[in-house]
């Protein structure tokens, strides 16, 4: 038996990914699976919840709050991840060229990446502290302003500034990937059409950009769903506030469901979200059907 299962490439393909869809089964499908049962129910903490079909959904329609957390985590997603391709497309750009120190500042864009989330926040809280701000201790003493900024303390401030410590978390990663699609760019395109004429622009324009089109599909689709499922940086930077003004369908779905206790609630808050990840993912497919189009490949 063992011989026939080492022949048949199909079978042992399916055993080998057998503990993966296990995993998945137990980590990812139970749990999408309980929430969505959960989002039809009135379950509080500490008791069951009985079947209440839609009133969850047309409760959260109406609901002012929600509303803002949709409108915060659209203009959160949106904003912090153009910023975040524009600025990592560039630094992608700078790192690809014959530098010095390539090699090192390659290595040192990454520390934003890999520093625990939560500890970046708690070091952008203390950067944004409405008393203690060194942003604001230089703007004084450079006689730009005359009083501290309150970063945290007024809505739109708020919105900015933990957009701008998201940006400085994700750039890293959107670099380093697009650094990778173009090491995979050939140098030949660019020495053809460079004998053709070319200005720096034209072949950024129709050289790098579309043969980097696939691989910007796919890291965009990974940043925006990053995103837009933010939480940890949300929560110890302004736990919502004020105002609900940074609150993401994220924390809220957990201010809801664990510290108010509406698990009911909070299901169909983050039940919610998956159109819009659905969308992203989609969004990811198509970038890959033009990768296949420009190999002249038919899949």
């Amino acid at each position: 038996m063992l011989e026939r299962l080492q022949n048949n490439r199909n079978a042992l393909g399916l055993l080998f990914m057998l503990p993966a869809a296990v995993l998945l089964l137990l980590f990812l499908t139970y749990p999408l699976g309980l929430g969505v049962w959960l989002g039809f129910t009135d379950a509080k903490v500490g008791r069951g919840g009985e079947w209440v079909g839609l009133e969850n959904y047309e409760f959260l329609w109406g609901d002012s709050v929600t509303r803002l957390a949709l409108f915060n985590t659209l203009f959160y997603t949106v904003v912090a991840s153009v910023l975040k391709f524009v600025f990592g497309l560039w630094l992608a750009l700078l790192l690809n060229r014959n530098i010095r120190l390539k090699s090192f500042f390659r290595a040192v864009i990454l520390l934003p990446y890999i520093v625990p989330t939560a500890l970046s926040a708690i070091a952008f809280w203390w950067i944004y502290d409405s008393q203690f701000s060194i942003i604001s201790w230089v703007l004084v003493k450079l006689g730009l302003i005359d009083r501290y900024i309150d970063f945290l303390g007024e809505p739109w401030n708020a919105r900015i500034s933990t957009i701008v410590a998201n940006v400085w978390r994700g750039v890293p990663f959107v670099a380093i990937t697009l650094l990778a699609g173009l090491q995979t760019i050939s140098p030949s395109y660019y020495e053809a059409s460079a004998i053709d004429g070319a200005t720096p622009w034209q072949q950024f324009r129709y050289v790098t950009l579309p043969l980097l089109t696939p691989i910007i599909a796919v890291v965009m689709t990974f940043s925006v769903l990053f995103t837009f499922t933010d939480f940890q940086l949300i929560y110890v930077l302004t736990r919502g506030g004020p105002l609900n003004a940074t609150h993401l369908m994220a924390t809220l779905s957990f201010q809801r469901a664990i510290s108010g206790g509406a698990l009911g609630e909070g299901a169909a808050i983050a039940i919610a979200m998956v159109p819009f990840l659905l969308a992203a993912i989609m969004f990811s497919y198509f970038g890959l059907q033009r990768r296949a189009w420009q190999q002249g490949g038919k899949d």
